[in-house]
């Protein structure tokens, strides 16, 4: 019985040490590395773990006494009494990384906008205030600053999500539900997954969706490559999608990083529009119906479904049912593709539209302006 188990205990050895002779093989890893460190997966967070920060926030919102005590049945016996305010505080949880040794933090914005105090508990068990320096709301984006640090801290690697393919591993540490140095593996299930498709249209971003799992409290935690290099921030999950996470890619957050930790203000440029990419096919599908209210021209381009007042789109003359087929003299096939244009251009930039209304093609000019609730 003995000599069986010892064999069964052989061979899933070997079976084991198989697997991870292929998986070094196939991804160029060497053979030493992998059983020096177990698993690739422990050797990126061990790289990173210690950088990674819980946040924990607390906010103060004042409303106004009781309406019932107010009322001018209970006014009448207390006639004197000074109602007043009432404060209820609220408290929040995120995650974190550490991008340099003096203490600046990287997380999203949701997760410190607004707050009154911000306590950031590093894996050593140490405290500190912290100060938010920076907040771009657009870009879900915020920089907290450490105080009190007096030796370097641990900072996280950043990668380049450029390099970043589907089918890569994608490995998210964090702190969901107040669960310090939680991790989670999967891989990278699609690039480029825009703001508008994630349901979070008041944001300008193309994420990365991952299928690893991401939980409340992982936001502002750092997603790896397999080289434990943060190439995402864990920003959004959606409760209607068992097993999809999303991630802003970090060359995004590389790119706003020294204005944050400045404390400027983000620009952030529009032009006014609701839109959806267009074909010749579905303009024949609504010129077929006889109920249809406009003849649409049959090509590609982005159709305006609706111009909204006191925008530069609406001061320029753009109107529902025109179809903008360039920008500048770029042919435009999507609407990422001219929102990509218009994130990209500065606040007060004329962008040339070519558009087709009906059977006429026209050029107008569009000022782009900043988009008001950007931090």
């Amino acid at each position: 019985m003995m000599k069986r188990l010892a064999h069964l205990l052989q061979q899933t050895l070997k079976f084991c040490l198989g697997l991870a002779l292929a998986w070094c093989l196939s991804s160029g890893t060497p053979v030493w590395a992998a059983v020096a460190h177990h698993s690739f997966v422990a050797a990126a967070v061990e790289r990173v773990g210690d950088a990674v920060v819980r946040i924990d926030t607390e906010r103060t919102i004042v409303r106004p006494a009781d309406p019932l005590l107010s009322d001018p049945f209970f006014r009448q016996f207390f006639p004197g009494l000074a109602l007043p305010p009432q404060e209820d505080r609220l408290r929040g949880q995120g995650s974190g990384f550490i991008i340099d040794p003096s203490g600046i933090v990287m997380t999203n914005a949701h997760v410190v906008s607004q707050a009154d105090t911000v306590t950031v508990r590093l894996k050593d068990g140490r405290v500190f205030e912290g100060e938010v320096r920076g907040v771009d709301e657009v870009s879900d984006l915020a920089i907290v600053k450490l105080k009190g640090v007096t030796e370097p801290l641990p900072t996280a690697p950043l990668g380049d999500s450029s390099e970043v393919k589907v089918g890569d591993w994608a490995i998210a540490v964090g702190n969901p539900l107040g669960l310090d140095n939680t991790v989670t593996l999967g891989i990278v299930s699609t690039l480029h997954r825009s703001s508008a498709q994630v349901g979070i249209p008041d944001k300008r971003l193309d994420f990365i969706q991952t299928d690893a799992a991401i939980n409340p409290g992982n936001s502002g935690g750092p997603l790896l490559n397999e080289e434990g290099e943060v190439i995402g921030i864990n920003t959004a999950i959606r409760a209607d999608a068992m097993g999809i996470g999303f991630a802003i890619p970090i060359n995004k957050a590389k790119a706003l990083q020294a204005r944050l930790i400045r404390g400027e203000k983000i620009q952030h440029a529009y032009i006014g529009i609701q839109m959806t990419t267009f074909t010749p096919a579905m303009a024949k599908e609504n010129n077929a119906n006889p109920n249809s209210p406009v003849i649409l021209p049959e090509v590609n381009g982005v159709l305006v479904l609706q111009v909204l007042p006191n925008t530069p789109a609406a001061k320029a003359g753009l109107r529902w049912g025109d179809v903008i087929t360039a920008v500048d003299g770029e042919p435009i096939t999507s609407a990422d593709q001219l929102q990509s244009i218009v994130d990209n251009a500065a606040v007060g930039q004329v962008l040339n539209l070519t558009i087709q209304r009906g059977d006429r093609s026209q050029r107008i000019a569009v000022r782009t302006a900043e988009l008001q609730g950007a931090a």
